[in-house]
């Protein structure tokens, strides 16, 4: 049995996404071998990021300067805007490097069971940005499930007073899918969302 302070540590980590109880505690032992070495370095960049980390007040992304680095690049272009439910989504999508506009967080999606209503949401900020001009295109970059459609249905709409052209995701068979595999709902989308073969 590892001390009380060790077995925080390892419940701490183990609340991480992706990691388990075994996978924390092979994490608290690394650590612990090399606690000389890496542990200060990783305490010392916690400490860092903790104090330094805020919202932008542009998009909603997380950094450590208001405007976000991706705000602040003059190569983005200015003119699309790509709206995502979460930091972690717009993290993704720029990571691929599809992207080059800007994006828009909402902090989460429409759930009427979870009592998430359209104020709840950074949307205010999104009609703003819009109709201050200057944006031509929305995507509306939402997770493919019914909360996170019915929150595009949602913004869609709202996003229909001003001239740009409003865009979504595809949906439908992944890259490599064998249909087989594949569940009920995104065979229902991909056959929805079927094009003409060219």
């Amino acid at each position: 049995m590892a001390s009380q302070e060790i077995e925080t540590l390892v419940a701490a980590l183990s609340r991480l996404p992706g990691l388990g109880p075994r996978s924390a505690r092979r994490a608290v032992l690394w650590l612990i071998k090399r606690r000389q070495s890496a542990l200060p370095a990783l305490l010392e960049a916690l400490a860092h990021v903790q104090e330094a980390l805020v919202e932008c007040a542009t998009c909603g992304n997380i950094d450590t300067t208001s405007p976000c680095a991706i705000c602040a690049d003059p190569r983005r272009d200015s003119r699309a805007l790509c709206v995502v439910e979460d930091v972690a989504d717009l993290w993704a999508l720029d990571r691929a490097r599809l992207f080059a506009g800007r994006y828009h967080v909402l902090g989460g999606r429409l759930s009427a069971l979870d009592g998430v209503r359209p104020e709840d949401l950074a949307i205010p900020a999104l009609l703003e940005r819009v109709g201050q001009g200057g944006i031509d295109e929305v995507v509306l970059a939402m997770n493919a499930t019914l909360e996170g459609q019915t929150t595009a249905h949602y913004l869609a709409e709202r996003l229909e007073q001003f001239p740009v052209r409003i865009t979504q995701l595809a949906h439908g068979l992944p890259v490599g899918g064998e249909l087989d595999y594949l569940d009920e709902g995104t065979l229902a989308q991909a056959l929805r969302a079927r094009r003409p073969v060219s």
